[in-house]
């Protein structure tokens, strides 16, 4: 396979029509449809209208010299009640043809099949709480890759399982059971079992006839100790580590949650009384039929923090904090740390037997008016992908893609349209919806040019 260069999007983040062609709902229509819970009232009811615009996105990823496009199947859209009772051809008929005018323009699909718009019906009888959602997911794995997959050759099972079971779990979409301390590690255990059968359906029924690649994407911040010299502070950035990026990537890569993990969540629920272990158990079947289940290491990261120890009674946390000397985005928690890059795609070559790696999100944000000189983002990715190449070129991470979030500005989830990730700006004040360049485009695209042909001959450190 050729290096990878791409950028990203998510279905609710820019498709619209949101009740088409018997599209189902799914948790984002009604959150953003309840008030108060999205900033400045914003809704994806039409978001950027890609589910009209296929020409149009088709244009602007041209216009970059990307080779791939990952993007996001709506489960909704193709299964209005997350079940296999009813297939929704209209739904699927705009991803064949967006996939369709992907490959007439030389540009492959990479595509994930849930990028956090769950089926409102499935939340309804629990969600990714309730365990009977691991055939869920397989049942709709397994239609998108029979009637899809002779034309794609890269898959996303789930993206960003932390997140999902962090921020969805427990902030969103908590309904009646919100439970902090429990909750998370049980949508957590589902994620990665799901994930699993998915991956083997693939393996099973498609790989030989297809032969693509499929594998999940995790994020992680990476964790640099607050003073290097102090062992508690080395000590809490590795905790911080094994919660993040371990929590998912042990399971598939090495077999089973980390050593880390199973005591500390031990230690605290034995602390509070509890009769055992919060974090569920894997039975050694399942350890086995988990272990492995990936093609390669799809990853998303965006900045770095730093962590120190917090006391939980007699109990060790890590809490984390920033250094104020980094610059700032349109995002709270992002800070521009290209640093952090190198170090954690070595930590994953060490940590997981150095397995390829496609970096399947990457990118910044910005917030005010209208400014498509956004010389913060060309800096941000000139920066950003020297540390990658680094990491490629002189430490022998085996790198084999990067990812741009995002084509364009798009509903950044709960903060609306208000921070913007995109290379494209999109005029929402203009009934059309234009994609207007931003400066930053010309910049990828020449980095797409110029650093390919600069790594493999070693020249760009």
């Amino acid at each position: 396979m050729d290096f990878v260069w791409s950028c990203a999007t998510a279905a609710y983040q820019i498709e619209g029509g949101w009740r088409e062609d018997g599209k189902g709902l799914s948790i984002w229509d009604k959150f953003a449809h309840t008030a108060l819970k999205i900033a400045n009232y914003d809704n994806g009811d039409i978001a950027c209208d890609s589910y009209h615009k296929i020409d149009e996105d088709v244009a602007i990823l041209k216009q970059l010299k990307v080779t791939h496009y990952r993007f996001s199947i709506s489960w909704s859209r193709i299964l209005p009640d997350g079940t296999i009772n009813h297939i929704n051809d209209a739904g699927l008929n705009y991803y064949h043809r967006l996939v369709d005018a992907l490959l007439a323009a030389n540009i492959q699909p990479h595509i994930t099949l849930y990028h956090w718009d769950l089926p409102q019906a499935l939340q309804n009888v629990g969600g990714w709480e309730n365990d009977t959602i691991v055939d869920r997911f397989k049942d709709y794995a397994d239609v998108i890759f029979s009637r899809l997959g002779h034309k794609v050759k890269l898959w996303v099972t789930i993206n960003e399982p932390y997140n999902v079971a962090m921020v969805g779990s427990v902030t969103l979409f908590q309904g009646e059971s919100f439970r902090p301390g429990t909750l998370p590690y049980i949508v957590g255990h589902n994620l990665i079992k799901a994930h699993a059968e998915a991956w083997h359906i693939y393996n099973d029924k498609y790989r030989a006839e297809q032969k693509g690649m499929v594998s999940i994407t995790i994020n992680s911040d990476w964790s640099e100790p607050r003073n290097p010299h102090k062992q508690e502070d080395i000590d809490a950035s590795r905790r911080l580590l094994q919660f993040y990026i371990g929590w998912f990537a042990n399971p598939i890569y090495n077999g089973d949650y980390n050593e880390v993990m199973k005591t500390v969540v031990r230690e605290r629920s034995i602390a509070a009384g509890l009769p055992k272990s919060r974090l569920p158990e894997f039975t050694p079947e399942e350890i086995k039929r988990i272990k492995g289940t990936y093609d390669y290491f799809g990853f998303n990261h965006y900045t770095t923090v730093l962590a120190f120890p917090v006391e939980y009674g007699n109990l060790q946390g890590a809490g984390t904090i920033v250094d104020r000397t980094w610059l700032d985005s349109g995002s709270g928690w992002l800070k521009v740390t290209p640093f952090g890059f190198r170090r954690i795609l070595n930590f994953i070559k060490e940590e997981y037997g150095n397995p390829p790696i496609i970096i399947t999100e990457n990118g910044v944000s910005e917030r005010g008016p209208k400014d498509l000189n956004d010389e913060h983002r060309s800096y941000f990715y000139e920066k950003y992908i020297n540390q990658l190449l680094k990491a490629y070129l002189l430490d022998g991470v085996d790198i084999r893609g990067f990812t741009a979030w995002s084509l364009m500005d798009n509903l950044e989830w709960a903060t609306g349209f208000s921070e913007k990730f995109g290379l494209f700006y999109v005029n929402h004040s203009d009934p059309d919806l234009p994609r207007v360049a931003k400066a930053s485009v010309s910049a990828y695209s020449t980095i797409i040019k110029t650093h390919l042909i600069d790594a493999l001959v070693g020249q760009h450190l």
